[in-house]
């Protein structure tokens, strides 16, 4: 927030919800959690990322028109870097898991994973864009790039999906 980056507050925001409905996949492996509490579960994770959504597209929308650059944010970089090597390491260590419990809410949710490492990817383009070149406009455009995969996420939240639940 500090820095004025649309796309790293749309990353962060991103992460916390994926965090939280990780979180409920961990609930509903150590106990017994009915089919109609987790699919509610899910569907507020759903409008979570598509109230995200909207959130993020009009702020990017609004930054490029008002012309407003964002500061250079280092922490942001480095920040991205990070995800961008974690995140897939603990994809892969979730599948394994999925394996061994052939859980299909665990194989979803290291997808979500995988996801986030795409956004870290976008995330890193907008910031060092706008770092190395001066290009105000490359962190609201990363943050217009991100609305897709936010929106399919909140999506597959509204379908039961995002935790393998169908």
């Amino acid at each position: 927030m500090l820095a004025g980056s649309i796309a790293l507050i749309g990353f962060g925001a991103d992460s916390v919800i994926e965090v939280g409905s990780s979180a409920i996949l961990l609930w509903r492996l150590n106990h017994e959690f009915g089919e109609k509490r987790e699919r509610t579960a899910l569907r507020l994770v759903g409008v979570s990322f598509l109230l995200l959504a909207v959130y993020v597209g009009w702020e990017a929308v609004e930054s490029l028109v008002k012309r407003q650059p964002p500061s250079v944010s280092y922490f942001g970089i480095a920040f991205s870097v990070l995800c961008l090597i974690i995140m897939p390491l603990l994809a892969r260590a979730k599948r394994r898991v999925a394996a061994r419990l052939n859980s299909r809410a665990m194989e979803a949710d290291s997808k979500q994973s995988s996801i986030c490492g795409y956004l870290a990817a976008i995330l890193l383009c907008g910031l060092a864009l706008n770092a190395l070149f001066g290009w105000w406009w490359a962190d609201p455009m990363a943050a217009l790039v991100m609305l897709p995969i936010i929106i399919k996420e909140g999506v597959e939240g509204l379908r039961g999906e995002t935790c393998g639940c169908h």
